[in-house]
């Protein structure tokens, strides 16, 4: 018998069960990819990577400019002191601004630094050469697979975490 699934926009249905083998190698090659081109983009780029979550919360802020240090650990389901860390060392590092509010010292929000845009828009633009180069020596048939699944795959990262 099939599991049921429930999200925002699709009502609840029975689905045949995954093969857990199969739902294991998708995890695994996604998660490899991601970090493969994680470093072919640094080597490229010729600096050293920034921490996963140091990279989280810079682009969370590059989405949500003047974000509160206390709303982005609620986003990042992080630690208050956690996000606290993490900012400053961003900004230590040149990449983040930290203002308090004028309404509420207390309240401290984010701004990239024109560095930090930079560095987001250098990595975004080598990741997609990258990208492209790779998939370029895919068959014909398996690119076209791969480009078609991309909004599938975009799909399923936001039935992980609203």
């Amino acid at each position: 018998m099939g599991d049921t699934v429930t999200t925002d926009d699709v009502p609840a249905q029975p689905v045949p069960c995954l093969d857990p083998a199969s739902t294991a190698a998708l995890g695994a090659v996604v998660g490899e990819l991601h970090r493969r081109l994680r470093r072919a983009v640094a080597q490229h780029a010729n600096c050293l990577p920034l921490p996963e979550a140091q990279v989280e919360l810079l682009l969370l802020v590059r989405a949500n400019p003047d974000v509160s240090v206390k709303d982005a650990a609620c986003r990042l389901h992080a630690a208050p002191n956690t996000v606290s860390t993490l900012v400053r060392d961003l900004v230590a590092a040149g990449l983040l601004h930290r203002e308090c509010a004028p309404a509420d010292r207390r309240t401290a929000r984010l701004r990239l630094t024109d560095a930090a845009h930079a560095r987001i828009a250098d990595h975004e633009q080598q990741r997609a050469v990258l990208l492209s180069a790779a998939v370029s020596r895919l068959s014909p048939e398996a690119r076209a697979t791969v480009m078609a699944a991309t909004p599938h795959l975009a799909r399923l990262a936001d039935l992980l975490i609203p």
